[in-house]
């Protein structure tokens, strides 16, 4: 990780260094504020997307890689249920990402886990009087990922809404505005990860990582797992609009992209659509965080109103 310099921004994202007549495009997107996603995240995204690995190896492996997953997919046609090595392929997972993921594709990810435990809390501490039972995940190494982290957080967001729907079917009501929200779960700081491996060989961004090990995914679970792996993808709306009701307010469903459960997509689509749902979360998570801290300073939520500063939220 490149420290930040004495102005507080990080060396290679440095409002110093711009030049008008040579922009750096991932400066511009560095400084932007239209999505409100915590620094250390969007600065671990951006080097990612600026780095070789992203702009080359990415490129280079794509077609490899889609070949095998057709190949995957051919055979899950004609043995549905086998093989199914879940522990192998977290192992495969952990040990991937150890040796070839950069500190900050490893940062996004297990992040994205925190997140999600701390959205699916949101919206069950503000949702009444439901039962609901899901499994926590917190993941603060990479070694914790091989405890089934990746396939419980399919079922988690699947198990979640099911659960929530029926208790709120059964007592005929739907969830609705709430006056005193509880964000007692939303973390305003950087979640407290390990030290993360930064050797020669860790130079693997996000997105490279993902198109790499969803065929493994598909590879190694049964046909049902990875369907419903790639189908809870397209439940970031669904998710939206659930605290969308909670905070009377859609003013963030302008920034979920990832949607329309109804129509599922090609799974062959999954990579891509993996990147799209950690962005999706990362900026919903943002906003509850920005809600937050206008909660405790006593402003408004409508984001009509003046804003709390950069240096607040991020």
């Amino acid at each position: 990780m490149k420290p930040a310099r004495a102005n507080g921004f990080p060396g290679d994202f440095d409002p110093a260094t711009f030049d008008p007549k040579d922009p750096d495009p991932w400066l511009a997107l560095y400084l932007d504020q239209s999505l409100p996603i915590a620094a250390e995240a969007k600065t671990a995204l951006l080097r990612g997307n600026r780095s070789w690995s992203r702009r080359w190896m990415f490129n280079i492996v794509r077609p490899f890689v889609f070949l095998f997953f057709l190949f995957v997919k051919l055979l899950r046609g004609i043995s549905p249920h086998h093989p199914n090595l879940n522990g192998f392929l977290h192992k495969t997972i952990h040990w991937g990402l150890k040796t070839f993921g950069s500190p900050e594709c490893n940062t996004l990810i297990l992040r994205h886990f925190h997140i999600g435990t701390e959205l699916l809390g949101f919206i069950k501490a503000n949702a009444g009087p439901v039962s609901i039972e899901t499994v926590p995940l917190r993941p603060t190494t990479l070694k914790a990922l091989e405890d089934n982290v990746f396939l419980q957080h399919d079922l988690n967001v699947f198990n979640f809404i099911i659960q929530l729907n029926i208790s709120l079917r059964e007592q005929g009501r739907d969830l609705a505005p709430v006056d005193d929200l509880d964000l007692s779960m939303i973390s305003s700081e950087p979640f407290a990860l390990e030290p993360l491996p930064d050797g020669p060989l860790n130079f693997v961004d996000a997105q490279t990582a993902i198109e790499f090990y969803t065929p493994l995914y598909a590879l190694m679970l049964p046909r049902a797992d990875f369907v419903r792996a790639a189908q809870s993808l397209q439940l970031d709306e669904t998710v939206a609009i659930y605290i969308a009701k909670i905070l009377g307010s859609d003013y963030h469903l302008a920034f979920m992209k990832n949607g329309h459960p109804l129509v599922p997509l090609s799974t062959l689509q999954a990579g891509y659509r993996l990147m799209m749902h950690g962005l999706d979360c990362e900026g919903l998570h943002g906003w509850l965080r920005q809600i937050k801290a206008r909660q405790a300073a006593g402003l408004p939520m409508d984001p009509r109103q003046p804003t709390l500063g950069v240096s607040s939220i991020a």
